[in-house]
């Protein structure tokens, strides 16, 4: 049965191994697909691997053949989900794969904005420090996060793996989530969440209700010392927005993962602010968690065709 990996490079760019797939598959793999070539590329397959290339319901409309589709992250917003449940595609994603290193990451962020780690490394390479008149120096304002408030906006896996965390560091946590949590922390409204958290990190997924729920309104509710952490999905922020919010200094730092486009523009104006913070969307890379990634890949198709499918999101 042909299938075809239309973006590989990210999840495998060598240091993984397809072979499991091609045990199962007749395995066609790109490194990256222009728009323009998707349907080309797919026209006479069966099953579809994406991980950021878009496979719309014009793409659909054009490929008969494709009966599956497994998008290699948990996000599946790149795969209109409605044509495919007309058509009765299958499509999978794979859950939970990244909890802990987006975690881990979401806490890189935070104390490279409270300990600027990276700026005082650089700055005793250069001399600074062995220049200096005093046994210590500091180039920025350093901040403790015991006693401070973080709030969590989403309460799923990686929310809930998160407040483990900012609990570790003796921060106190409130989190908002639309459905009731079962968890001993308090559960609060958005806006008491903005208005009372020091540190507050995005944890739900990109739907229209999620679109730039952090807007210039609710920029305004948060703390002059607020941080503010994204790795979850760029559109979530009004960019153009946070822009003038950091500027302006309506919030003290953000610090994110994803941008709204990605890569990001090299014009951006994020991208001149002292106080923002961004890394390239590697929360999910660690090679340990890329490989737990493609296992679940595997044991998606598999059970697809077997018959019993599962982590299955057309229902």
């Amino acid at each position: 049965m042909k299938a075809v990996v239309l973006d590989g490079y990210t999840l495998n760019p060598g240091d993984l191994d397809w072979k499991d797939l091609q045990a199962h598959l007749e395995l066609v793999v790109y490194d990256r697909t222009q728009p323009h070539e998707v349907i080309s590329r797919i026209s006479d397959a069966s099953i579809v691997f994406t991980n950021k290339t878009v496979i719309d319901k014009e793409v659909i409309e054009s490929c008969d053949n494709v009966k599956y589709i497994g998008v290699l992250a948990t996000g599946y917003n790149v795969v209109d989900i409605e044509e495919c449940q007309k058509r009765g595609i299958i499509v999978t994603n794979v859950p939970t794969y990244s909890t802990q290193a987006v975690a881990q990451h979401v806490l890189a962020l935070l104390l490279e904005v409270t300990n600027q780690v990276g700026l005082h490394n650089q700055l005793v390479k250069q001399k600074v420090w062995s220049q200096g008149p005093d046994f210590t120096f500091w180039s920025s304002p350093l901040i403790e996060l015991y006693g401070k408030t973080a709030g969590i906006i989403g309460y799923g896996k990686i929310g809930q793996a998160v407040t483990k965390v900012f609990e570790s560091l003796g921060m106190d946590v409130i989190v908002y989530n639309r459905s009731q949590i079962k968890d001993d922390y308090p559960q609060v409204s958005l806006e008491y969440l903005l208005q009372n958290s020091d540190v507050i990190s995005l944890h739900v997924p990109l739907t229209k209700q999620t679109h730039q729920i952090i807007n210039e309104d609710r920029l305004k509710l948060m703390k002059k010392e607020a941080i503010l952490i994204n790795t979850s999905r760029g559109p979530l922020i009004d960019e153009e927005v946070l822009v003038e919010a950091l500027s302006n200094q309506w919030i003290y730092a953000a610090a994110l993962d994803v941008t709204t486009q990605e890569p990001i523009q090299s014009d951006h104006p994020l991208l001149a602010l002292d106080n923002c913070f961004i890394t390239p969307h590697i929360a999910w890379a660690p090679t340990e968690t890329r490989r737990r990634l493609l296992g679940q890949v595997v044991d998606n198709v598999v059970s697809y065709l077997n018959g019993q499918p599962i982590n299955v999101v057309t229902k």
